[in-house]
C-alpha cells in the first residue's frame, strides 16, 4: 500500500514558511536588503500567498523583514549606523538581568543556566553559527528568567533577537581569529558569579561580555566593509 504524505493542518502553512525564512535570515543565507516576493515564495513553498503573507507579517513583528512604501518586502538591513546605540541598550539590559540573577537565583535556576551553557558549548563545537546564536540566546534568557523581572527579560530578549545576525558575523570573526573559547569561558565565569551571588562580579562580567561582542563586531566590519559610519566604542564604565 502506497504511503501517503501527512496532510498539513489547515491554517498552519505559514509556520513552515516562517521557520524556514527566519532560519535563512538569521544565518544570512537571505542577505540584508534582499527582496522577498510573495509570488516567488508561494511558488517555492507550493502554497497560496496567504500563508506566505502571514509568515512575513510575523517576521516583520520581529523586525527581521521590512515592508516598503510600495508594499514590497525586504530582509531588514543591518543598520551599522545605529550599532553604538544598540550595543549601549544591550549592555544595560545584560548587566541588569545578570545582576538580578546573581541576587535572586534559585538552585533550580542554576541547573537551567548550567544546562544552557553546556548546550552552547556543544553548539560551538559544531561550528554552526545559527545553532550557536540560538544557544547563546537561550543561555542569556535563562539568566534573565532567574532575575524574576519579566519586563527587563522581555526587553533583553528583543535585543538579543535583533542582534542575532550581528552575532553571526561576530562568530565568523572569532572562528577566523581562533578566539571562540572566549565565549564559553565568559559564560562559565558568569555562571560562577551568579552561583556565588557575587552581584558586582556578575555585573563586571556582563559588561565585559558586551564589550567583547562590540569590539569584535567592529573589527569584523572594518576588515570586510568600507564604511564612513563612525563605530565609536562603548564607555568602559
Amino acid at each position: 500500500m502506497e504511503e501517503q504524505e501527512p496532510k498539513r493542518t489547515r491554517g498552519t502553512g505559514w509556520k513552515s514558511v516562517y521557520d524556514t525564512l527566519r532560519r535563512e535570515i538569521l544565518a544570512l543565507t537571505l542577505q540584508p536588503g534582499q527582496l522577498l516576493d510573495e509570488t516567488t515564495l508561494a511558488e517555492r513553498f507550493d502554497m497560496s500567498r496567504s500563508p506566505v503573507r502571514e509568515a512575513l507579517i510575523r517576521l516583520a513583528g520581529e523586525e527581521l523583514v521590512v515592508t516598503l512604501s510600495n508594499r514590497s518586502t525586504i530582509v531588514a538591513p543591518i543598520e551599522v549606523g545605529t550599532f553604538p546605540k544598540y550595543v549601549e541598550a544591550l549592555d544595560i539590559a545584560q548587566r541588569m538581568n545578570t545582576r538580578l540573577a546573581a541576587t535572586l537565583r534559585t538552585d533550580a535556576d542554576l541547573k537551567v543556566i548550567a544546562k544552557r551553557q553546556k548546550e552552547f558549548e556543544v553548539a560551538v563545537k559544531t561550528g554552526n553559527h545559527l545553532a550557536m546564536s540560538e544557544a547563546n540566546k537561550r543561555f542569556h534568557m535563562a539568566i534573565a528568567d532567574a532575575g524574576r523581572n519579566p519586563f527587563l527579560a522581555s526587553f533583553y530578549e528583543r535585543l538579543l533577537a535583533q542582534g542575532q545576525r550581528m552575532l553571526h558575523l561576530h562568530f565568523e570573526y572569532l572562528e577566523r581569529t581562533h578566539e571562540g573559547y572566549l565565549l564559553t569561558d565568559e559564560h562559565n565565569l558568569m555562571l560562577e558569579a551568579i552561583r556565588n551571588r557575587d552581584v558586582e562580579r556578575a555585573d563586571e562580567l556582563a559588561h565585559a561580555h558586551t564589550r567583547q561582542f562590540q569590539d569584535n563586531f567592529i573589527n569584523f566590519m572594518r576588515e570586510n566593509y568600507t564604511t564612513e559610519v563612525p563605530l565609536a566604542p562603548m564607555s568602559a564604565a
